[in-house]
């Protein structure tokens, strides 16, 4: 493989915002504000606490470690990277609270670790600042980061209903994270903060769109993110070659010794700081206790065991400058990299590949998908009513012996199969006997589509149709074929 060196200004700017943009359009705003409290706690406060306590075991562990060193390694492995837990969590069905609290949290810790990461870095270098300048400089970017993501969300929303171009639509959508992060960090704002604003302004948007955007915005994001993912892995792999020549001449025990400590204190701190902060606030709240459930402890040990860290905290470490302003090399340089690799690594080792099967021992699952299937039921339900009223009135308009009297009668089928699938989805009846109706329809509708789809192609290749029209043939199966795909 050739000697990548990971460039900081790759990932904040190019891996990061597209990453943070595409999950701040799948949350839930909603879900988010109805538990900003515990939110609060992982993605402010315990990036800071991890900030303290791992500064502290490094500067007591590894030698020729200043304090003000040993602070910058604890900020740049504050902020865990949940991509890989939320992805877990979806495949494992964990329940919707849990997602949640992953999501809210991984969208805005690195806002939290990043600020701190500045602060610590810059009593590194000897340009001292009080706690009051910190939280100062925190607010700013936090409220500048706020103020930037809704201006270009606003300019965005207004561009994109405007076009009415669904791929030019969707490459605005594209580029928008990038801009946004961009904008944010030339003010002196948070970059982070300001792209997972702008996301979960649009993604509440999207009902305004058209479904050709909505469809192929999804879509290109989930290429973009797959090929991201991957990217990051690639480049955290890369590094070990430079870290390992940065150490040359140092105690391979010293730096084994010092690398568990950093590991096990990253893992164990996050432990200490959700278990309190869940059950101390219903301790002595009543009204915390009649707002929020008592989570049960399979639930909080889940959460707590999903701490991976990411490229994020890589890019911090490479972000460290190699001198000071008096011209000294920055103290431990080389240690701070590669306690940063080990702790990444490690995480998502020991966390990431243990985490499916603490979800299966713990039996952390949910009702959520049959509680939403009801709902969905139910709300197609009244939808359908609503369908008869309007083919009512249709109906009423419109003659026996009238050509249209036919579409009226397929509309109708047509809304009480979308009825009747809705009610199937929450299982058979105890009249129901084998493929159900709905099933049937649906199997039998894509093989018509699959005939279809073959003489197309038959036409096309006999020379009856040219290119063109054979595309166009294709997008309306194609689409028939979703909407079946959808449906069953």
């Amino acid at each position: 493989m050739p000697e990548v060196m990971l460039d900081p200004d790759l990932v904040l700017f190019l891996i990061l915002p597209p990453l943070l943009y595409s999950a701040a359009q799948d949350s839930s705003y909603q879900a988010i504000r109805a538990n900003r409290r515990a939110i609060g706690l992982l993605a402010v406060g315990l990036p800071l606490v991890t900030t303290v306590v791992v500064g502290l075991v490094a500067c007591l562990t590894v030698p020729h470690l200043p304090l003000a060193a040993a602070m910058v390694l604890g900020a740049v492995v504050a902020p865990p990277d949940a991509v890989s837990a939320q992805a877990i969590g979806r495949r494992l069905g964990l329940p919707r609270r849990i997602m949640t609290l992953l999501g809210g949290e991984s969208l805005l810790n690195d806002a939290t670790a990043l600020t701190a990461f500045r602060i610590a870095l810059a009593a590194a270098a000897g340009v001292t600042a009080s706690l009051a300048e910190g939280l100062f400089t925190f607010a700013a970017a936090a409220i500048g980061g706020v103020v930037v993501g809704l201006v270009i969300g606003v300019a965005v929303s207004w561009l994109r209903t405007w076009l009415d171009d669904p791929p030019m639509e969707t490459a605005i959508g594209i580029m928008v994270s990038f801009a946004t992060y961009f904008v944010a960090e030339h003010v002196y704002a948070s970059g982070v903060i300001a792209v997972v604003t702008v996301g979960l302004f649009l993604g509440q948007r999207s009902v305004r769109l058209g479904y050709a955007t909505r469809l192929q915005d999804e879509a290109v994001r989930k290429s973009i993110d797959a090929i991201l993912e991957a990217f990051v892995f690639l480049l955290i792999g890369l590094q070990l070659p430079f870290l390992i020549r940065g150490l040359a001449g140092e105690s391979w025990v010293q730096i084994a010794v010092d690398a568990a400590a950093v590991l096990v204190a990253t893992i164990l701190v996050r432990f200490c700081w959700i278990y309190p902060a869940t059950y101390l606030p219903r301790l002595f709240s009543a009204k915390i206790r009649a707002r929020e459930p008592l989570p049960k402890p399979g639930w909080v040990f889940v959460v707590s065991w999903s701490g991976m860290r990411g490229v994020v905290s890589l890019a911090a470490a490479f972000a460290i400058p190699l001198t000071v302003d008096s011209g000294d090399a920055f103290p431990a340089r080389p240690e701070i990299l590669f306690l940063t690799f080990v702790v990444v690594v490690g995480t998502l080792l020991i966390q990431g590949t243990t985490l499916p099967w603490v979800i299966r021992r713990l039996g952390v699952s949910t009702d959520d998908d049959a509680a939403d299937r009801l709902a969905f039921a139910a709300a197609q339900d009244r939808a359908t009513r609503e369908a008869d009223q309007i083919l009512d009135r249709y109906a009423a308009e419109i003659d026996d012996d009238d050509p249209r009297r036919l579409q009226v009668v397929m509309l109708r089928k047509w809304v009480m199969t979308q009825r009747n699938a809705a009610w199937e989805e929450l299982g058979p009846g105890s009249e129901t006997v084998g493929e159900s109706p709905t099933a049937a329809g649906l199997r039998m509708r894509l093989e018509i589509l699959k005939t279809q789809r073959k003489v197309f192609l038959e036409e096309h290749a006999q020379g009856r149709i040219d290119d063109d029209v054979l595309r166009m043939a294709l997008r309306q199966l194609d689409f028939a074929e979703a909407q079946t795909d959808r449906e069953a």
